[in-house]
């Protein structure tokens, strides 16, 4: 689309719209065939950064996109759909009109980020909550002049909500105090008998009495980030900074009150919110980049919904009722770099949290004992996650042999059926899984994670059940893995500082040989597929080939002699014979070794090849350059290439590109097509014959750490 205003949309927000039986071509522009649909309802949500997102909650699908210019903090829509309204990072706020992102009024009155705003539930006010510690209240029909000033707080305006006779406004702040005015002038309401009988149209505010049991003791103001009430389930749904989405009965009184979790994301979740009818809750993890939909299972229908199929009563599963010198390597390219300068180290791990929940109990056995409240009897399933791993992965996107599509996504390994649009998920882990392999024979796959003693899943694809569970000898993070010719072993390489190198029997979960692999940065491991103690570790300034002896591994560097300088290495396979392996450059060739000894270098990409895949006959590369190489099995000629391009998409596309010719960090092959996962988080399956086919792709910002995503709700029936 060649739509581009000058505001950045950082948020999510759901619209319903009316709907033609016949939906407008994907590739349509956002004004007219979007737009003006009369007939049946359609659920959408919009996401971005510089480029909003418009996204299909039922298909998954991207539908449209509009290119943007300013970073914002947060959105509303009014009640009738018509007006968008952003926060903008620099204290201004733009109000665009829904149908065609045309600008309704930009307005500058502050000098600090717009961190919340939200329309009146009668359509009349704007509340525009600044870092300040201001909330300004504009008239709508009065093409938005000020009405009124809030200046209570004394810390910046974290969450408001309107009263739903649109009276009255509640905030919070940055210290967790809660404010009432009476609206639009905005003076300050201190008799607490006033709003006793106030009901709220809405409830995401974090501190009140009506969610005090959302807060376990001991507990800081920062930790949870969003909460969201369901009025009509009498549910609150909330995210925290330790990767849970939780479920309360609302309203929750008491502090330390039961609840259940659901896992998934990793590290801090950003924020939640529910549908505009209440059958999804969206979640969207800050440091995992992805957006989760969570399936909502009102108390009555549970039971049934828990025996639809095994993997939809899996999130349920999960619920808690209780509480060197590199001066003769060339300048590393910018996506290299950056990923290098990636740390997975974190102050607090998930496996820490028992031993701080013993703690709390400790401390809470000196106090008064109450009795806490139940948790809901209301439930929610993990239905879809939008979004692939692939900004600081590679290699970790296969086809099982049944033909479905394995990777992974925030602490999710995922499993998606390309012919239904469904996914299946294992959520054996607790954070980021970093790697991902897949066995020879079978449909069993090997996912690390992060962790301050890390684990190895080896789970079956089929019952998403676990095999095996590998810890012990790694420290931070397992950044990749490899299953051996016949599947009986396994290797893997820790990210503490010294790479650790662990050759397991992972049936018996017993480690057979270990070492230290590189100071540097390893990005991947290859074992021999005809000699099973033999592998190869490839990543900065680094191709190592490696033989077991004992109990430890025996490494010799390659020896590049006069054809070329220690690149950094990207990617590497093995060749026709246990002697030849291939590797690709961060500068864009591919290496060919014979035993250690480099015989020759092939210029195939222009920049970094990312990923390669080695055939019966012959090979495949992906690279930054967004272009799909076929080669031929001593790297002679390139047969063919592909260039994952907008124009190239099949019409039976999951959506639309988010740029031409994205960088490529991962290639499978399988059942007749290509695989091909970018680093903007999509997956595409490219035909030999040309067409090239999107099924998923991310549906969250780039930068995450310039904004604090939302999830506003609202109906839009009216026809523009």
């Amino acid at each position: 689309l060649g739509l581009s205003v000058r505001s950045v949309c950082c948020e999510i927000f759901e619209i319903v719209v009316m709907k033609e039986t016949n939906f407008p071509d994907y590739e349509g522009h956002c004004e007219g065939e979007l737009w003006h649909l009369p007939s049946i309802l359609l659920n959408l949500a919009v996401t971005g950064s510089m480029i909003v997102q418009i996204w299909s909650l039922v298909d998954h699908a991207l539908i449209a996109r509009c290119n943007m210019e300013e970073p914002i903090r947060c959105a509303a829509v009014n009640v009738d759909g018509i007006h968008l309204a952003l926060g903008m990072k620099d204290g201004s706020f733009t109000v665009l009109r829904v149908r065609d992102m045309t600008e309704v009024v930009h307005i500058k009155d502050r000098k600090e980020a717009i961190h919340e705003l939200k329309y009146s539930p009668d359509g009349t006010y704007l509340a525009v909550g600044c870092n300040d510690s201001s909330v300004d209240i504009y008239g709508v029909a009065q093409r938005y002049k000020k009405f009124g000033e809030c200046v209570g707080s004394l810390s910046f305006i974290t969450h408001l909500d309107w009263s739903s006779d649109s009276r009255y406004l509640q905030t919070n702040d940055g210290n967790g105090k809660r404010l009432f005015y009476r609206m639009p002038g905005g003076k300050e309401v201190t008799n607490k008998e006033e709003i006793k009988g106030v009901h709220w149209a809405s409830w995401t505010c974090v501190s009140g009495l009506e969610v005090n049991g959302i807060w376990p003791k001991y507990s800081d103001i920062n930790d949870i980030n969003s909460v969201d009430g369901n009025y009509i389930g009498q549910v609150l749904v909330t995210a925290d900074d330790y990767g849970i989405v939780k479920l309360f009965r609302y309203p929750c009184l008491r502090k330390g009150a039961k609840f259940k979790k659901y896992i998934g994301h990793s590290a801090h979740v950003t924020n939640v919110r529910w549908s505009h009818d209440y059958q999804w809750v969206i979640s969207i993890g800050g440091a995992d980049h992805s957006v989760f939909q969570w399936k909502f299972i009102p108390e009555r229908k549970l039971k049934d919904a828990l025996h639809i199929a095994p993997q939809e009563s899996l999130a349920d599963s999960n619920t808690d009722e209780s509480d060197s010198d590199l001066s003769d390597v060339p300048e590393l390219d910018s996506e290299i770099e950056q990923e290098t300068q990636l740390t997975y180290r974190r102050q607090v791990y998930k496996e820490d949290l028992p031993q701080l929940k013993e703690q709390y109990k400790e401390k809470q056995k000196s106090g008064t004992s109450k009795r806490r409240e139940r948790a809901p009897g209301n439930s929610i399933r993990l239905h879809f996650v939008h979004g692939y791993r692939g900004y600081d992965c590679r290699s970790n996107l296969f086809y099982t042999q049944i033909g479905e599509i394995v990777y992974h996504v925030a602490a999710v390994g995922v499993i998606y059926n390309r012919q239904q649009n469904t996914q299946r998920f294992y959520l054996g882990h607790d954070d980021d899984i970093l790697c991902l392999a897949l066995h020879p024979l079978k449909d069993y796959v090997a996912t690390g994670q992060v962790g301050r003693d890390p684990t190895i899943h080896i789970w079956d694809t089929e019952t998403i059940k676990p095999l095996s569970i590998l810890k012990g000898y790694h420290q931070y993070g397992v950044c990749a893995v490899d299953f051996s010719a016949d599947g009986k072993r396994l290797v893997s390489v820790g990210i503490d500082d010294s790479h650790t190198i662990v050759l397991w029997d992972w049936k018996k979960g017993e480690k057979l040989s270990l070492a230290r692999g590189s100071k540097d940065k390893i990005f991947v491991v290859k074992m021999n597929p005809y000699v099973p103690d033999k592998l190869i570790t490839a990543g900065i300034k680094h191709m190592k080939f490696w033989r077991r002896a004992g109990g430890g591994l025996i490494g010799r560097k390659g020896y590049v002699g006069t054809l070329g300088k220690n690149d950094t290495m990207m990617c590497a396979v093995y060749g026709w014979t246990e002697e030849m392996a291939f590797s690709g450059t961060s500068t864009g060739d591919v290496c060919i070794w014979r035993d250690v000894f480099l015989v020759k270098t092939v210029k195939a990409h222009d920049g970094p090849v990312f990923s390669m895949h080695a055939l019966e006959k012959g090979f495949v590369t992906g690279g930054k350059d967004g272009v799909v190489a076929l080669w031929d099995d001593s790297f002679e000629r390139c047969l063919k290439t592909y260039a994952i391009k907008r124009a190239a998409l099949a019409p039976g596309s999951k959506g639309l590109l988010l740029e031409d010719n994205p960088s490529i960090r991962a290639i499978s092959l399988g059942h007749g097509h290509i695989l091909v996962g970018t680093k903007n988080g999509e997956i595409l399956e490219v035909d030999k014959s040309g067409p090239i086919t999107l099924l998923v792709q991310l549906a969250v910002v780039k930068n995450v750490k310039l904004i604090r995503e939302i999830f506003v709700s609202v109906n839009i029936y009216k026809e523009f």
